[in-house]
C-alpha cells in the first residue's frame, strides 16, 4: 500500500458487552476503525485511540484476516495474514500469524506494532521468500 491509496479488511471487535463486526480503513499511514458508534483512529493497529476523545478501547479483542502478497522462488503467491489485537491492562498485545503453502508462521505475541510483528514473521520465512514490501500503516 502507498501513502496515497488504501485498504479495507472486516474483522470482530469482542468485549465484555459481545461481538460487532468492525471494518478497518488502512491509508495515508494512518487506521481507522468504529466500533458501536465510535471512531477510532491511530498510527497502528495497537494504537487506536477515540477520535473524538471519547473512552479509550480496554478489555477487548478485535480480530481480522488480510491478504498478503509474497514472492517465493520468483512467483508472486497469496497468503493470509490473519491479526489478533488484545487490548488490556497490561498493554496491547498483537500477534500475527501468516498462513501460506500449508504452514503457519506466527509472530508470538508482541508488545510492539504491526511492522514489529510482521518482521517477525519475515525472519522465519524459507530462503528466498519475501513478502511484499510494503509499509501497511505509519510505522
Amino acid at each position: 500500500m502507498t501513502l496515497e491509496s488504501s485498504d479495507t479488511w472486516a474483522g470482530w471487535f469482542r468485549d465484555r458487552d459481545g461481538t460487532v463486526p468492525i471494518t478497518f480503513l488502512v491509508g495515508g499511514g494512518r487506521v481507522r476503525t468504529e466500533v458501536r458508534g465510535t471512531v477510532y483512529e491511530g498510527d497502528d493497529f495497537a494504537a487506536l485511540e477515540a477520535a473524538d476523545g471519547g473512552a479509550p478501547l480496554a478489555s477487548c479483542v478485535m480480530e481480522w484476516d488480510m491478504p498478503m502478497s509474497l514472492t517465493a522462488e520468483g512467483a508472486s503467491q497469496q497468503a493470509t495474514l490473519s491479526c489478533l489485537l488484545t487490548l488490556s491492562d497490561k498493554g496491547p498485545e498483537l500477534s500475527l500469524t501468516l498462513h501460506w503453502a500449508g504452514a503457519a508462521y506466527a509472530s508470538g505475541i508482541a508488545g510492539g506494532g504491526f511492522e514489529e510483528a510482521l518482521g517477525r514473521i519475515r525472519r522465519q520465512l524459507p530462503g528466498g521468500t519475501e513478502l511484499a514490501a510494503r509499509s501497511l500503516v505509519g510505522a
